[in-house]
C-alpha cells in the first residue's frame, strides 16, 4: 500500500488527529455524500436534520479531545488544513442560538450539539476503538441516510466497508519502489544504490510534480516551525480543567538567557529539544494549527528534532529538510500499514512511538546515516517505546501528552547518535519491532488505550 508523505503530514488543527481532525473530516465526508445521494434508504422523505453517535475511545475521551465540537464545525463546512479559530467560534454561536446548521448545497439543517450528538459509553463498534455513526433523518424523523465510520489514527477515516475491505475510496496507486517492510526498502535500496529519501521522493514524484512535492515539503514544514514558535512566545493555563501552566515560554526564555555564559552543562542539550516538541504540544493542547506527525498528540516530536538539527548541530542546512522529512514518512508508512499509529488502538508506543523512530530515521539520514544505519535508528527509538500506554487525564491531550513529546524526541536524538557508532548491523530489526508493537497494542487492556480509564488518568485527581 503506498502512502504519500502527504498521508502521513497532514496540516490539522489540535488537539487529537484521530479525536479531532477525524470526525471533522468524517462529517466532511458524510456532506459529500450527501450532496451526491449516495445512501439514500429508499422511500425516505426530504433531508431535514443530522445526528451523531461516538464509541468506544471517541465516547470515553470525546469531551476532552473536543470530538463533539469537531463534528459540530465538521456539519458546519469546517475543514482542519484551513481551520479559523475566530470562524469556528462564531459558527458555534450561531448553531447553538439556530439549532441549525448550513452546509453549502443541502440547505438548512436541524441540528443541536447538546441533543443530536451522543456519547454512547456502552456499545463498542467492532473494527476500531475510534467509531461514530452519522444518519440524516427526513422531516418526519425517519432516517434518510446513515453511515458508519473509523478514526484509525493521524486524519485518516474509513467507512465500515471498506475498513471490512469491500470498498476502497480509489484503486491503490503505483509506485517505482513499492516496499512493504523495512527489509524490502533496505533491499531496493541496496539493489539501486539510493537512499531512502531518494527513493520516497521518486515514489512521490509518480504521483506529482517535483515542484509540488518540495512545495508541499515546505509548507509542511513551515506550519511546524511556526507552531514551534508560537508556542515559545506563548503563556498561560491551558483550557480542560487541569489547570496545566504552559511552560515552553519561560523554559526558553530561561535557556536564551544561559547562552554565552559558559555555566550550563551539556546536558542542558535536552532542554533544548524537549522545549521545541512542549511547545508544538501546548499549541496542540490549546487547539492550534499542527500538523500530524504522524499524529497530532505525538507532533511535537519529529518537529522538535528538525529543529535541534537545524539551530544547535554544526554544518546543518535547510537543503537537507526535505531528506529529513521524506525519510521519516517512509518509517512512519510502514508503521501505520504494519502496526498502527492510533493510540486508541495500540497506546502510545503508535503514537510517540512511531513519532521517535521517524524523527529518529529523518535525524541520521542527515547526518549522513547509510540506510542501515537509518533503519537501526528507528528501530532503536521504537523499540524503547514498546508497551507505553495512552492514559490521558481527564482525557485531555496535555498530561502526559506534552512532556511525554519532549522525551520522546530526546529519545529520537540519543538513538540517530547510537545507530550512527554502529555499522547497521543489530540483533532486532524494524520490521521485528513493528510487529511486537502490533501484537502488543493486541494484547493491551483497553482502559489503557485512549479511555482515561486506567494508569495516569484514574490516579491523578482531577477535582
Amino acid at each position: 500500500m503506498f502512502l504519500s508523505i502527504f498521508d502521513i503530514f497532514k496540516i490539522g488543527v489540535g488537539p487529537s488527529s484521530s479525536h479531532t481532525v477525524g470526525p471533522m473530516l468524517a462529517a466532511a465526508r458524510f456532506l459529500d455524500d450527501l450532496r451526491a445521494g449516495r445512501g439514500v434508504i429508499p422511500g425516505a422523505g426530504k433531508l431535514a436534520s443530522l445526528g451523531c453517535s461516538l464509541h468506544g475511545s471517541l465516547a470515553f475521551t470525546g469531551k476532552g479531545h473536543a470530538t463533539d465540537r469537531a463534528v459540530t464545525l465538521g456539519f458546519a463546512g469546517m475543514d482542519p488544513a484551513s481551520f479559523d479559530v475566530e470562524k469556528a467560534t462564531k459558527a458555534e454561536a450561531l448553531i447553538d442560538k439556530t439549532g441549525t446548521v448550513a452546509p453549502n448545497g443541502l440547505g438548512t439543517l436541524k441540528y443541536r450539539q447538546s441533543e443530536n450528538l451522543v456519547f454512547d459509553y456502552k456499545h463498542a463498534l467492532p473494527a476500531h476503538a475510534n467509531g461514530m455513526i452519522i444518519s440524516a433523518y427526513d422531516e418526519a424523523g425517519n432516517l434518510h441516510t446513515q453511515e458508519t465510520y473509523y478514526s484509525t489514527g493521524g486524519g485518516f477515516v474509513m467507512t465500515a466497508r471498506e475498513m471490512a475491505g469491500e470498498t476502497m475510496q480509489a484503486e491503490q496507486p503505483s509506485a517505482p519502489y513499492p516496499f512493504k517492510s523495512a527489509d524490502e526498502m533496505l533491499t531496493m535500496c541496496k539493489q539501486s544504490g539510493k537512499t531512502i529519501a531518494q527513493i520516497k521522493r521518486e515514489n512521490e514524484t509518480h504521483h506529482m510534480t517535483a515542484k509540488q512535492l518540495s512545495d508541499g515539503l515546505a509548507k509542511v514544514w513551515s506550519v511546524m516551525n511556526a507552531c514551534i514558535n508560537r508556542g515559545l512566545s506563548t503563556g498561560g493555563i491551558l483550557d480542560g480543567g487541569l489547570f496545566v501552566r504552559r511552560r515552553a515560554k519561560n523554559i526558553h526564555k530561561a535557556l536564551l538567557a544561559e547562552r554565552g555564559l559558559n555555566l550550563t552543562a551539556p546536558h542542558t542539550i535536552n532542554d533544548w529539544i524537549s522545549v521545541y516538541a512542549i511547545a508544538v504540544n501546548e499549541e496542540n493542547a490549546a487547539g492550534g494549527q499542527v500538523v500530524t506527525a504522524p499524529t497530532n498528540g505525538a507532533a511535537g516530536v519529529l518537529p522538535a528534532t528538525l529543529r535541534y538539527y537545524l539551530d544547535h548541530v554544526p554544518g546543518a542546512t535547510k537543503d537537507k529538510i526535505e531528506d529529513f522529512l521524506l525519510t521519516a514518512a517512509a518509517i512512519g508508512g510502514l508503521i501505520k500499514v504494519n502496526a498502527s499509529i492510533s493510540g486508541a488502538e495500540v497506546g502510545c508506543q503508535g503514537e510517540v512511538g512511531s513519532a521517535a523512530a521517524m524523527a529518529a530515521a529523518g535525524l541520521c539520514a542527515v547526518l549522513g546515516g547509510t540506510p542501515e544505519q537509518i533503519e537501526n535508528a528507528a528501530e532503536i527509538a521504537l523499540e524503547h517505546h514498546l508497551g507505553m500506554t495512552c492514559d490521558p487525564v481527564k482525557g485531555l491531550v496535555q498530561a502526559p501528552c506534552i512532556e511525554r513529546n519532549g522525551l520522546g524526541a530526546i529519545k529520537a536524538v540519543s538513538a540517530a547518535s547510537l545507530a550512527l557508532r554502529g555499522d547497521g548491523a543489530h540483533l532486532v530489526s524494524l520490521d521485528a519491532c513493528v510487529e511486537t508493537m502490533r501484537q502488543t497494542g493486541r494484547d493491551m487492556d483497553s482502559k489503557y488505550k485512549e479511555t482515561s480509564l486506567g494508569g495516569l488518568a484514574v490516579n491523578v485527581p482531577t477535582c
